[in-house]
């Protein structure tokens, strides 16, 4: 295919899976429990987490932070104290625990009452056209209170070569607006222009059959490649293409 014949098959495959159809076997059905901003980006945070392996488990477990959380995870955060870790026990998501969740929460209660909340982080770092900057800045700051060492692998950094596909999902829902309600589009401080396509082995397959990847290693630098190519495509809204490559991977096989 040229680039034109590209473009149109993947913008033809966007509009058959950028629809509310696929939330609900996603894992974004989970923020979209909710309407208030401060709690759809915290659960969707700590769904992003947790989003990987088996997407029906990462549901369960999604739901399962919902119910630990009281339906109200802003509140929870904010009013969290170590008395409340009690009703964190037995979480598990693979090797996501409950000791790594309660350092998450104390982290997210930090960044709400210091840094004005997570858009507020993310927005003020901004560098290089891009958001691989700002999620770098993000893990320095969530682990600049006491943790243990092993809750840090939970969050990726773009700086160590990382593609940080799970926070780089996270961000495409905070930040783009879809017109058929999947992404949210509540961060208003963030163009979705310098959003990344969340780039993970069904994605990166999909890129390199259609000539938009050549980097063998799904890493930072393939997804700058990655980028270059899609912004080529669709300079405003490079990441529905996450859509075209995900659905072509998980549902066509392709």
């Amino acid at each position: 295919m040229n680039q034109k014949e590209l473009k149109e098959f993947l913008d033809s495959k966007v509009l058959q899976y950028n629809n509310r159809d696929f939330i609900e076997s996603d894992p974004i059905q989970i923020p979209h429990l909710f309407q208030k901003k401060e709690d759809i980006e915290i659960i969707g945070f700590l769904v992003a987490t947790i989003a990987w392996g088996n997407r029906k488990s990462i549901i369960k477990n999604g739901k399962r932070l919902v119910e630990i959380m009281g339906n109200s995870p802003y509140d929870f955060i904010l009013n969290f104290t170590q008395e409340d870790s009690k009703f964190l026990s037995g979480f598990v998501h693979r090797t996501f625990n409950e000791k790594d969740l309660n350092y998450f929460i104390i982290a997210l209660q930090y960044i709400y009452k210091y840094h004005d909340g997570l858009e507020s982080l993310f927005a003020k770092n901004i560098k290089d056209n891009s958001l691989q900057y700002s999620i770098h800045k993000l893990k320095n700051t969530f682990f600049s209170l006491p943790h243990l060492q092993r809750t840090e692998k939970h969050i990726s950094d773009p700086l160590k070569n990382s593609a940080a596909k799970r926070i780089n999902m996270f961000l495409r829902w905070m930040v783009r607006k879809d017109n058929t309600g999947v992404d949210f589009g509540i961060w208003k401080s963030i163009s979705p222009s310098l959003l990344s396509c969340p780039l993970d082995v069904h994605s990166g397959n999909v890129a390199r059959k259609l000539g938009l990847l050549y980097r063998k290693q799904n890493d930072a630098k393939a997804l700058l490649e990655l980028d270059s190519r899609l912004r080529v495509l669709n300079p405003e809204d490079p990441s529905k293409y996450d859509f075209a490559l995900f659905g072509l991977g998980v549902f066509e096989k392709f």
